[in-house]
C-alpha cells in the first residue's frame, strides 16, 4: 500500500472518529473471522440486470428461485431471505439493480449441500420450462456476484 493510500485511508478513519494507527492496522489485517457469538451466516447476492429487463428478471426470480429458497427455509438450512432494489435509479455506484440477502443457519448450512436439485424437481415437474426460464433469468444479467459476510462485533 502506498503512503498516499495509507494517508487517505487514515484520514477517512479519522473523520469517522477512529485513530489513524488503528485505521492502518484494520486495513492491514487479514479478513475478519466470523463472530462466534452468532452462528448464522449472511450472504448478499447482487445482480445487475440489463437495462429494460428488470421487471422480467424479478418476475422470473419470484416464480422460479424464491420458492426454492422458501423450501430451504422449511428445512432449517436458511433462516431468512430478503430482496432489495435501489430506491432511485442510479443509487450509489449503480453496480447492482437487485439484491438478495440470505441468512443461513450456520457455516455448515451455507457451504454444505442445499438439496436444491430435489426441491426443484418436486416444485417444477415441467423441467424444460424451468430450465429455459432460469437460463433466460441469467441471460438478461450484466453481472452477478456473491458476498459472504463475517460479522465483526465492535465494542
Amino acid at each position: 500500500m502506498t503512503k498516499r493510500a495509507i494517508s487517505t485511508l487514515a484520514a477517512l478513519f479519522l473523520l469517522s472518529g477512529i485513530p489513524a494507527n488503528q485505521a492502518i492496522a484494520v486495513r492491514a489485517q487479514a479478513p475478519a473471522a466470523q463472530s462466534a457469538a452468532r452462528p448464522e451466516r449472511t450472504v448478499w447476492y447482487f445482480y445487475r440486470v440489463k437495462w429494460g429487463f428488470q421487471d422480467e428478471f424479478v418476475r422470473l426470480f419470484a416464480k422460479n428461485h424464491l420458492p426454492v429458497l422458501r423450501e430451504e427455509m422449511k428445512t432449517g438450512r436458511i433462516t431468512d431471505v430478503r430482496t432489495y432494489v435501489p430506491t432511485y435509479h442510479g443509487d450509489g455506484r449503480a453496480d447492482w439493480t437487485f439484491a438478495v440477502v440470505i441468512t443461513y443457519k450456520d457455516t455448515a448450512a451455507m457451504v454444505g449441500p442445499s438439496g436444491e436439485d430435489e426441491i426443484v424437481k418436486r416444485l417444477y415437474p415441467d423441467q424444460s420450462t424451468f430450465q429455459r426460464e432460469e437460463q433466460r433469468r441469467f441471460e438478461i444479467l450484466d453481472s452477478h456476484w456473491d458476498v459472504p459476510l463475517n460479522e465483526v462485533v465492535l465494542r
